[in-house]
């Protein structure tokens, strides 16, 4: 049977490729499996795992938990919102005529471009001038802007929804509120899952608005304090960790990193076969 080189090598370039970007992370995964309290590893097993996290648990009294939460909240709260404001906003802006319509969609995508660094101190100072500073539902509701979700539905309403199905609507009396109820929403669930998916990740991982709004050790989140337990282990800086009673090593470090990781492989799990679906956004005929 005749050897198809070109498929061979192919095959091989993904298996390198696959191998060069999974080995560092089980490498890492490993690292957590380990007990190391000072001397040097030893062994590789679940229950070194666990006592890791235990012994992550018992860092300030169990603040990482707090961390965790706060996360959660951030990240599920501004998704939530950057799908209630992107998914109308988005279909206005596809099927929608209205005056001062292209410089909406113009101003929608600098703003896609814009650092969100550069955000920061105005927020804050906006913030501050209301009281709301260490508001975790204020950094929530913040986090819901999200022009790109409101461009990736565009795309979606523009690409999916044939124009001659929107006149018949329109020509039997629906208004537009309802066309977008009973037509538009059915038909957006791919689109519901890129934004949520891409602006839970994104919010997850936001480090300087968090940093900035949510001073409070106890009040922040996790991409915030996950540093805080880098810089207090030995490891980095012996003379800072010397007052500690919970010492964090290499073994603790890798299995919060994990557990950090965690609720966004989950949530990718979770929406997996939508986002399959949502890649071919723009694919279609406009």
């Amino acid at each position: 049977m005749p050897v198809n080189l070109g498929r061979a090598g192919r095959i091989l370039t993904l298996l390198l490729v696959a191998v060069g970007f999974a080995y560092p992370v089980a490498a890492f995964a490993l690292v957590g499996l380990r007990r190391d309290d000072g001397s040097g590893p030893t062994g590789l097993s679940l229950g070194n795992a666990r006592d890791s996290w235990h012994t992550v648990l018992r860092f300030n009294d169990g603040v990482v938990l707090s961390w965790l939460g706060n996360s959660l909240i951030v990240a599920t709260g501004g998704a939530l919102v950057a799908v209630a404001v992107g998914l109308p906003a988005g279909y206005a802006l596809a099927r929608l005529r209205f005056p001062g319509r292209r410089l909406l969609r113009f101003c929608t995508l600098l703003t896609m471009v814009v650092p969100n660094t550069v955000l920061v101190i105005p927020l804050y100072l906006e913030v501050s001038a209301a009281g709301a500073v260490n508001n975790i539902w204020v950094v929530a509701l913040l986090m819901g802007f999200y022009p790109f979700g409101v461009y990736l539905t565009y795309i979606h309403f523009r690409t999916t929804l044939p124009v001659p199905v929107l006149e018949a609507a329109r020509i039997d009396g629906l208004s537009e509120t309802d066309i977008f109820r009973r037509i538009a929403l059915p038909a957006s669930k791919p689109a519901v899952a890129l934004v949520g998916f891409f602006s839970f990740v994104a919010n997850w991982t936001n480090f300087f608005l968090p940093l900035v709004l949510l001073p409070l050790s106890s009040s922040t989140t996790i991409s915030v304090g996950l540093p805080q337990l880098v810089s207090s282990s030995p490891l980095f800086d012996p003379t800072n960790a010397a007052g500690l009673d919970v010492r964090l090593y290499a073994p603790q470090l890798a299995v919060a990193t994990l557990v950090t990781v965690a609720p966004v492989v989950a949530v990718f799990v979770i929406a997996q076969r939508a986002l399959t679906r949502g890649q071919m956004l723009g694919a279609g005929r406009r």
